[in-house]
Parts: C-alpha cells; structure tokens; sequence
C-alpha cells in the first residue's frame, strides 16, 4: 500500500477516482452541504446531491467547482478529503495523486488544485491536462508522431486538442459543456412557458430528449416545474424538436472551437485527423447527434469513445506509468512536486 497511487477527475458535475491496481473506485457528484449556522458539513457527494434544491434557508448544498476551476477552495478541500478517505480507508497512507485539469487553466487555478489535494492528504501532487488524459483513458497510443484531435466535453468545459508524441500540439478550451446544455433548458422552459424548473428537472430533459443533430417531434417528455405566472405547479409535454433551438446554440459552440484548433494545426497533422478521425469524451459529449453534428460540419468521422464518461478519470490514474514520458504533458510537473 506504500505505493499507492490515485488519479482524480475533478469534474465540475462528477468527481471520479481511479486507483491503481483497482480501477474506477469511486465516482459521486461534486457537491457539499453545509449549515450556514453552525459551519458543521451535512453531507458530501451523493449525500449533498440528494439535498440540491430541497434544502431549507440555513443549508446550503453547492458545487464547489464552476466551469473546471475551484470557485471555493475551502469546500474543495473538504470533498476531496472526504473522498481521498473513503478510497484510502485511512489519511496515514498518503497516496500519490495526479489531478486533470482544463487546458487553459491558470496557474493561480492550478496552485489551488495542488494546495486543496496537499491539504486534503495527499504526498505528492501532479496536474495533467485534460485532452491529455482523456487520450490515455480512450487507449490512444500518445507517443506516436501521428496527430489525434481529442475533444473532451465535461460538465463545466470543453478542451479541443491535437495531441503528437506525448504533447498537446493545439488547444482550445471554453466554458461551454455539460451543465450550459442544462442552463439552456432552464432558460427555454423559463422565457418560452414561463416554467420554473431546477437542474435536476434540465439534467432529466437532456437525457431523455436532448439532441442537437436531426430532432424528432415525436419524441418528447413530460416536465414539471413551477409556473412563473400563477405560482402553482404545473406539468407539460414538449418534444425533441421544442428544445433542439436553445441546444444547438451550444453544440454550436463547441463546433467553432473544433474548427477553430484545426484551422491552427499544421497540415501534416491535420492529414492525420482526417485518417484517424476525431474522438469524444466527457459526459458532456453523450448528448444524442454531437457526434452526426461535428462530423457533417467538419466532413471527418467523429467516434465516440466506448466509456465517455470514465475517461479521463482512467487516463489520469493510468499516468503514472508513463511519468517518465508525459512530463511535458503535465502541467508544470516539477513545480507541483510535494
């Protein structure tokens, strides 16, 4: 157990840890409910999730990461401790522990990553980007002199990467992804029914009808929320083609930053893409057409990877094993050492 290493996706909407030698261990929602009264943490993970929305005034159930980054250092710490200690059984073992982060991240971004993992019990600290560990996760073979283009869409970003011989070549990453899928439908519901409904009611609607390739009328769903106009509960139908506007809007996004990290590869690797295809990850990229939607606009094939959601997770824990060749595919490697 000496040598026990960790690999954490801190995802905006899910926190997953993969263990060396165990794989995928544990996988919660990034959430903490606090009493605002007393300080006192009611419950971390899928504990707090179950209390998103349902709370009374004095607790309060938040997500401590907003688009990819620490937005409460002091909760961060506390989920990750909280979650170090379920897949640790004990803080006297310190692991080893490598963390994904957005390509764009700051470094002020990217200390406080390190220092809420070092606070939360951790021995030695590294931070690897996203598309990098997104690709090991997919089983690409990195190492390659042969351009593969990773688009990684999570619940708070999206990191568009061309990847060769073990480094990210280019890379864009933007605030648009998983959860902003979500808001969109809030909003729809909102100003086109006058209908109030929470995140869980958007996650719900995305999951069952959301498509941003070819909507079909004749699927639909059934909503419940609050009607803004009568204060009273209410219920309706809408279908697949109702909020396929609000959502392409996004997708649409995500569409410019591919074309955009393209149009700045060099030809030779854009050669390579348009042979090997580009390939998606993230929860994010599950959202039913994404793949149809880039390959019809980029005229590329667009696969997506055979476990989205678990992908980067199981790239950064895989990253140990290539530490000696991925140092410059972490972010400021010697730096973050501990």
């Amino acid at each position: 157990m000496a040598g026990m290493d960790i690999g954490i996706d801190l995802g905006t909407t899910t926190i997953i840890i993969y263990m060396s030698g165990k794989g995928i261990v544990l996988e919660e929602p990034s959430v903490v409910a606090v009493n605002t009264i007393t300080g006192k943490v009611l419950g971390v993970g899928e504990e707090a999730y179950k209390m998103l929305g349902r709370t009374p005034e004095y607790i309060n159930a938040k997500r401590p990461l907003k688009d990819g980054v620490i937005s409460d250092h002091e909760m961060t710490e506390i989920m990750i401790k909280d979650f170090i200690k379920k897949v640790c059984g004990t803080l006297m073992i310190k692991p080893r522990v490598t963390i994904c982060v957005p390509s764009a991240i700051t470094d002020v971004e990217s200390r406080a990553v390190v220092e809420a993992a070092v606070s939360a019990g951790a021995r030695k600290v590294y931070l690897i980007e996203e598309p990098i560990a997104a690709a090991i996760g997919a089983g690409i073979d990195i190492s390659l002199p042969n351009g593969q283009m990773i688009v990684d869409i999570g619940g708070g970003t999206t990191d568009v990467a061309v990847i060769s011989l073990s480094g990210i070549v280019k890379s864009k990453s933007i605030r648009v992804a998983g959860n902003h899928f979500d808001q969109a439908i809030i909003k729809y519901m909102s100003s086109t029914h006058k209908i109030l409904i929470g995140e869980k009611m958007a996650e719900k609607i995305k999951r069952e009808i959301g498509c941003v390739y070819n909507p079909d009328p004749d699927i639909k769903t059934i909503i419940k929320g609050r009607n803004l106009i009568k204060g009273l509960p209410e219920k309706i139908e809408i279908s697949q083609e109702d909020i396929y506007p609000s959502l392409i809007a996004q997708a649409s996004q995500i569409l410019t930053s591919v074309r955009s990290v393209l149009d700045s590869t060099p030809p030779e690797l854009v050669g390579d893409i348009y042979t090997n295809g580009i390939v998606l990850t993230g929860g994010g990229a599950m959202i039913k057409g994404l793949p149809e939607l880039i390959k019809n606009e980029i005229k590329v094939n667009v696969v997506l990877a055979d476990n989205p959601v678990e992908c980067v997770a199981i790239g950064t824990g895989k990253s140990f094993d290539y530490i000696e060749d991925l140092q410059e595919g972490f972010t400021n490697a010697s730096t973050y050492k501990h």
